[in-house]
């Protein structure tokens, strides 16, 4: 069978049809719409649905072009993208979920502003992951004596879980992958900071706005209830996993600066030792935080597996599910996909910004941001040279949807389930999927039209 993976053929998606692309919106439909329509058989058996809408691309591709492309498919999509994915995003959950921020604060429309920046900085520099993981708790923590919170974890999504991620290829999976094809480590910040900065200013502004009405005229009519966590001083327990975060840090880092030219191939899926160095050792640094981080820390977070099995069973769906969608994308103006492609160029061949902007944004509020900005960072002409350059504003605007545009939906970005998933263990009542849009349309669109006029004319 190896051999047989090895030499299948790729996936071609100039010779493929849009309806290939029916089990990943069938995957998408279901994640939007079961949790409100049958919520309790949702709970029990997302891993199944996904599964099965995994099968219904897989059986047929297996079918059509053979079992030895539809293998290597799902092999490439496994070992090259999700595996590596997962164990990142599982080791920032473990390590970041065994520091307990002890003590408690008043949750005033200004702590929960200053909770909201803090987070957002930390992003850029622990990834939207860690950061998230580190200060949801303690921000639903402050609020848990205020009966309307769902909008301060919204805008904790919009902030902490991406926005705040866009400075360093550390902050998000997409600018990761932009690094390790060749673009400068301090590009990011050099390039969409004062696009960076609009944003998340202007978040913070509209959320303290929004808080402030909320503290004033909503919360004043309860009846005075005694706080569930009154206020007390801040300490943390846990502190060794700080450590493990500069060691997740670095191993990222490792993995992009060591290149010994040394790789294997498994299945038929080439592998970089840098890349299984770091994999393996991020495994090491899950185990070494589950065993010396204090039970009582675990507890006082609340950990549970719950939210890291729901993201990885979900993304498992979506990154099987992709395969054929990405295909078409790859194919340029020769897929079925062709009018996006057509759509970021004018008709002297150059790249739109404005067009590429909301192309790899509007795509990755639905599809994974990471795949879709590889797909636009090789449709503005792959050469990581010529984009920092020349093209410098192209990948600004390609690496500014791709991370902003990720808010735009829960499955947007991964952190932003993880973080729906805490918040309703916490006794929150989260929008449901098209509820949360509803708050990203009327929030979020209109900052990005006005960004696109005053940094991608």
């Amino acid at each position: 069978m190896a051999p047989l993976w090895c030499q299948a053929a790729e996936l071609d998606g100039s010779g493929l049809s849009a309806w290939w692309g029916v089990p990943f919106a069938g995957l998408l439909l279901s994640i939007a719409l079961c949790p409100l329509l049958t919520p309790g058989f949702w709970h029990h058996h997302f891993g199944k649905v996904a599964l099965g809408w995994s099968l219904a691309f897989l059986l047929p591709c297996a079918a059509v072009f053979g079992f030895g492309t539809a293998a290597a498919g799902a092999l490439h999509a496994f070992a090259g993208e999700y595996i590596p994915f997962i164990i990142l995003i599982t080791s920032l959950f473990v390590v970041a979920g065994g520091i307990c921020v002890r003590g408690n604060l008043h949750g005033t429309p200004a702590l929960n502003t200053g909770l909201l920046a803090i987070g957002t900085v930390l992003a850029s520099f622990m990834g939207t992951t860690g950061a998230s993981m580190l200060m949801i708790r303690p921000l639903i923590r402050a609020n848990d004596n205020r009966k309307h919170a769902a909008h301060i974890v919204v805008f904790f999504i919009f902030l902490v879980a991406n926005a705040g991620g866009s400075l360093t290829p550390l902050g998000d999976p997409p600018l990761f992958l932009g690094f390790l094809k060749g673009v400068d480590f301090f590009w990011t910040f050099k390039h969409i900071f004062p696009e960076t900065l609009f944003l998340c200013t202007a978040l913070l502004a509209i959320f303290f706005l929004l808080d402030l009405y909320y503290y004033r005229n909503k919360e004043e009519v309860l009846p005075v209830q005694s706080d569930p966590t009154p206020d007390s001083p801040i300490a943390f327990e846990g502190k060794a996993n700080f450590i493990l975060l500069a060691a997740i840090v670095g191993l990222v880092l490792m993995s992009g600066l060591w290149k010994p030219g040394v790789s294997f191939a498994i299945f038929g899926v080439e592998v970089e030792l840098q890349n299984l160095v770091r994999d393996v050792l991020l495994l090491a640094v899950i185990v070494v935080s589950l065993r010396i981080t204090p039970k009582s820390a675990r507890e006082g977070n609340e950990f549970g597996w719950g939210p890291i099995q729901e993201v990885a069973k979900l993304f498992a769906g979506i990154f099987i599910t992709i395969i054929p969608v990405i295909a078409m994308l790859r194919a340029g103006e020769a897929g079925a996909f062709s009018t996006v492609v057509r759509a970021v160029t004018d008709n002297n061949g150059q790249p739109i910004d404005a067009m590429y902007f909301w192309a790899s944004g509007i795509l990755s509020s639905f599809l994974d941001n990471a795949p879709t900005y590889l797909v636009f960072f090789n449709t503005a002409g792959g050469d990581p040279q010529v984009l920092m350059t020349t093209l410098a504003s192209t990948l600004a605007a390609i690496s500014c949807g791709a991370v902003f545009m990720g808010a735009n939906s829960y499955i947007g970005n991964a952190p932003n389930l993880m973080v729906k998933a805490i918040a309703e263990e916490r006794g929150i009542r989260m929008p449901s999927f098209f509820g949360y849009m509803a708050w990203s349309c009327a929030v979020l669109i209109p900052l990005f039209v006005l960004m696109t006029f005053i940094f991608f004319r």
